[in-house]
């Protein structure tokens, strides 16, 4: 094993050993290709360089309390991959293909992926896709490469586990339309946030929450993941075209389901804010990071705020959103039985 002081890993890049990719030329995958060498050569008319059309995915390899090497339910991200790649209408690699590179890259850079007892380190993976065909004129990519990379992580903000954070609302800037891109995880979807969230970061804030661009009136995600809250006994995250399905979302409403809890996925407004008792962002980087006060400004630029909303303390998670939490860790460190087959083991 490397050389890293676990303990102070950030969600940022660490270079590992190596990365595998494989191309798909004229409508055939050629065999995966494992190299050392991170930099790869594209031409510069390479559509990716234009158009964006790419996506990507992020998962979590772990080792677990028996030693054991876990992948976080793999499949669902070879099937979200797919369909980003659909709406882009360029071709995608099947989930065979898609875990077997996932599955090499962790075995060649095992030396990176940390300890069980770094609890809040672990191996991320960055599946990519993107077009690689010269072109000129504005259509989708008829050649791809597809790259998955590593890189050992610690929590996504740097801050404690479970520490509470502060958010603001987004007014006066979108994400996604209503019709757009939003629920694929494409590249460009970021690209269009950026500039909001460095406002919003640059005014000290550690979430920019997006409403729906149509009306203003509806909550849809967070800048790098998507909402739940907690009412009572009622877990409740927008139902919306223009939301990522998180696999990390659609995992915790089946252990709260489980745990006795009420689901709704529907659309949710923003003065219900002001009745929520909980309310966290949630994805792979995290599983999730408690809110503990959104401001609501008539502009992210602005200094005015016409409301806050504010829930349980800003040094503690609230105790359904940690137990969930918990839960979820619980399986993929494998400290908890996984009885919904969601870990992939990896021999090491």
């Amino acid at each position: 094993m490397v050389d890293i002081d676990w303990s102070k890993l950030k969600f940022s890049y660490t270079k590992t050993r190596a990365i595998v990719y494989s191309r798909c030329i004229d409508g055939e995958w050629e065999a995966p290709v494992l190299t050392e060498d991170f930099n790869i050569p594209l031409s510069s008319f390479a559509g990716v360089f234009h158009y964006a059309p790419a996506c990507f995915e992020g998962l979590k390899a772990f080792r677990g309390v028996d030693g054991k090497i876990r992948l976080f339910r793999p499949d669902m991200n070879a099937k979200r991959m797919a369909d980003s790649a659909k709406y882009l209408d360029m071709p995608f690699p099947s989930e065979k293909l898609f875990i077997d590179m996932c599955v090499t890259c962790v075995k060649e850079n095992l030396d990176y992926l940390p300890p069980f007892e770094a609890s809040s380190a672990s191996l991320y993976l960055r599946p990519t896709l993107f077009g690689i065909n010269p072109q000129l004129g504005i259509h989708s990519a008829n050649d791809v490469m597809f790259v998955v990379m590593c890189s050992p992580v610690g929590t996504y903000s740097g801050a404690l586990s479970l520490m509470p954070g502060t958010a603001v609302l987004s007014r006066n800037y979108d994400r996604a339309s209503t019709f757009g891109s939003g629920c694929y995880k494409l590249g460009a979807n970021y690209a269009q946030s950026l500039h909001a969230y460095n406002i919003a970061h640059g005014a000290g804030y550690r979430e920019l929450l997006f409403l729906d661009s149509a009306t203003k009136t509806k909550i849809e995600e967070f800048g790098s993941s998507n909402f739940f809250a907690i009412k009572g006994n009622k877990y409740i995250t927008p139902l919306s075209h223009s939301v990522l399905p998180s696999i990390t979302n659609a995992s915790l409403r089946i252990v709260a389901e489980e745990m006795g809890m009420e689901i709704e996925m529907r659309p949710v407004y923003v003065e219900e804010l002001a009745g929520f008792d909980e309310v966290n962002s949630c994805g792979t980087a995290v599983v999730i990071t408690p809110i503990c006060s959104i401001d609501d400004k008539p502009t992210l630029e602005g200094t005015e705020i016409t409301r806050t909303f504010t829930f349980g303390t800003p040094d503690k998670c609230g105790p359904v959103s940690e137990k969930l939490y918990w839960e979820i860790i619980g399986i993929q460190r494998g400290l908890k039985e996984d009885t919904r087959g969601w870990c992939m083991f990896i021999d090491g």
